[in-house]
């Protein structure tokens, strides 16, 4: 899902650089001090998950997590991701930092999304109903992430078009793995962790 470098318009490149930095604003005021190695916790599992990528032309197709990220931090989705993307480009060369600010928004918006949506029914006291929460968070993290990378693409150019429908079909399935993913995570942590969820955000 990282848009490499060289591939977006100046103005697109911009309007996500404005956007992640206010994104990322807000989510460092509501970071509360004893939160921060839960960020960093979730921070690495985002990291691992995205290490293994398939390229499909500027971009490319991996497990994010994201959606699981935005059930635990809320809006503090952005300073993280955007900390483990910086790391992935400097390390890695995954996408770069000039795409920073888009992938970044790309990835932390349907996490946060996720967190207003579905949240309130990741605590319910009923097992099956925080589990299909988890399921439609990781569908939403990973269909509304690959929405928004089409759409940075086309936004362009209309050359990357096709590309950009790749994108969003090559994602269909994984969408599903993420919901499963996020489903047996969000039930395994309230069972043996379940402060995770309760944390006020």
């Amino acid at each position: 899902m990282h848009i490499s470098e060289g591939v977006l318009s100046a103005p697109v490149l911009i309007t996500g650089a404005v956007l992640t930095t206010g994104g990322v604003i807000i989510g460092l005021k509501k970071m509360p001090y004893e939160q921060i190695p839960e960020v960093a916790v979730l921070l690495s599992a985002f990291f691992v998950a995205s290490l293994i990528h398939v390229p499909i032309g500027p971009s490319s197709v991996h497990l994010v997590l994201n959606g699981l990220i935005g059930l635990l931090l809320g809006w503090m989705t952005f300073p993280a991701i955007f900390v483990a993307l910086t790391l992935q480009a400097l390390l890695f060369q995954f996408g770069g930092l000039t795409t920073l600010g888009v992938n970044t928004f790309n990835m932390a918006t349907p996490g946060l999304l996720a967190f207003y949506l579905f949240r309130p029914f990741a605590l319910s006291e009923k097992t099956i109903i925080s589990g299909l929460a988890g399921f439609l968070s990781g569908i939403t993290g990973i269909g509304l992430g690959a929405l928004l990378v089409a759409i940075s693409l086309v936004t362009t150019g209309k050359a990357f078009m096709n590309v950009a429908k790749l994108v969003i079909i090559i994602h269909l399935p994984l969408m599903v793995i993420e919901g499963i993913i996020t489903a047996f995570c969000i039930i395994f942590l309230k069972k043996v962790k379940p402060e995770l969820l309760e944390v006020k955000i």
